[in-house]
């Protein structure tokens, strides 16, 4: 079978979307599929077939579609530069998957809203579209007008995205979540049919993990102090800087730790000199983008997600493989993955006491500490078998397969 798995975001990226989407690639294959990855590339210059190295520009796009989206027909699009951006990608997009063909495919599984609904207008009438969402665009955009995109416009822009996640969560034959709280959402919120929706872990690789996790990392820790390890994208959303402020009360009263915190974003430079200006500067440490997080996670004592909107984020499945004892917001689909004193411990978003208070506890016993991290393995490796993850998949796949061939399914 030809699958292409596409989305709307940049890939290749750090990040769960792309790091599922190749883990699916390489399990689709080793079962003589065939498979093909498509997104946005090179900061949204290009779309591309990662792959197979074939791509078209935006900017051979653009002025076709400038034409067909004049000021004077359509204002609205114009007003909020949020919803402009979002309203020409997605047709940019829709006119990159056109001209890279989408013809040769037996089946496409898109990765969010926005590619599912640009893709159910151009693909074959006949073939099956997937689309497993990784999160809720419209509940991310809803905070965020509130903050870095607040403008007098901003209720607009709610409503563009709102009828954007309706339009994508309920483009695709079949709708897959990995929580019950993304389901309740699409389902409550969105008006997404609830026979279209089906709650599927995603699975991870753990064998590859504990193989990455083996390797050497010249970055060593301190022979007298406990490490404490955040790992994710420096963004708004991911509440960095909540941690960092728990971690200037933490260091009132005990000098025993380190932490490290990996990963890239918008916020980086932000983050940093809020730790230069709570004299933080040789107790954290900001370690980039990395490709050894497997190793820097054995080395580490306690992991921490302290994110203001999440769903189901690979960083924490990697900390509970490794064993490591996890302090996270109480959000989103992270009380899915945790139970609370059991395989880690949950705090309210934003809660810098809540953190201090939760990172003196690991600190201070560790036996606690030891017995969270045990739990939270022995529950993620099975939990998180990605065989089982693909094996449900597969099902779904001729589950849609059968029911488009015998038209239960209209295009």
């Amino acid at each position: 079978m030809k699958i292409l798995l596409a989305t709307y975001w940049n890939v290749p990226h750090l990040g769960g979307v792309w790091n599922y989407m190749q883990q699916l690639k390489k399990s689709l294959e080793e079962r003589g599929h065939e498979v093909d990855l498509m997104g946005y590339g090179e900061e949204n210059t290009i779309i591309h077939k990662v792959n197979t190295g074939e791509k078209v520009e935006k900017s051979k796009l653009l002025p076709f579609l400038q034409a067909k989206f004049p000021l004077y027909m359509y204002p609205n699009v114009y007003t909020n530069k949020l919803v402009e951006f979002s309203e020409f990608h997605r047709y940019l997009f829709e006119l990159g998957a056109t001209y890279l063909g989408l013809e040769k495919y037996d089946l496409i599984h898109t990765q969010d809203v926005i590619s599912t609904a640009s893709i159910k207008r151009v693909k074959p009438q006949n073939t099956p579209l997937i689309a497993t969402l990784h999160g809720s665009v419209a509940h991310e955009i809803r905070h965020q007008l509130t903050t870095i995109h607040q403008s007098p416009t901003s209720h607009m822009a709610r409503e563009y995205y709102d009828e954007l996640e309706r339009l994508g969560a309920t483009s695709s034959d079949l709708t897959i979540v990995a929580n019950h709280w993304l389901e309740n959402i699409l389902r409550d919120e969105f008006g997404v049919p609830q026979h279209q929706l089906r709650v599927l872990h995603y699975g991870f690789d753990s064998e590859e993990f504990i193989k990455q996790k083996s390797k050497q990392s010249y970055i060593d820790r301190p022979i007298n102090k406990k490490v404490i390890i955040y790992s994710g994208r420096l963004t708004e959303l991911k509440g960095v800087n909540y941690l960092i402020q728990a971690l200037a009360n933490l260091k009132a009263i005990r000098q025993d730790w380190i932490c490290w915190i990996v990963g890239t974003g918008d916020k980086q430079e932000e983050l940093q000199s809020l730790t230069k200006s709570l004299n933080l500067d040789n107790d954290i440490f900001f370690l980039g983008s990395r490709d050894d997080v497997p190793a820097l996670l054995s080395k580490a004592d306690i992991y921490v997600l302290p994110s203001i909107i999440e769903n189901q984020p690979l960083s924490l499945i990697e900390a509970q493989l490794a064993g490591k004892p996890s302090i996270v917001s109480n959000v989103g689909g992270l009380p899915e993955m945790i139970e609370n004193n059991i395989t880690g411990l949950l705090v309210e978003p934003k809660d810098v006491y809540g953190l201090f208070i939760s990172l003196n506890r690991l600190l201070t016993d560790s036996l606690f500490a030891k017995n969270l991290g045990e739990n939270a393995k022995k529950w993620g490796m099975t939990h998180w078998s990605f065989e089982n993850g693909i094996r449900n998949l597969l099902k779904a796949y001729d589950e849609v397969l059968l029911k488009k061939k015998t038209g239960d399914i209209n295009g």
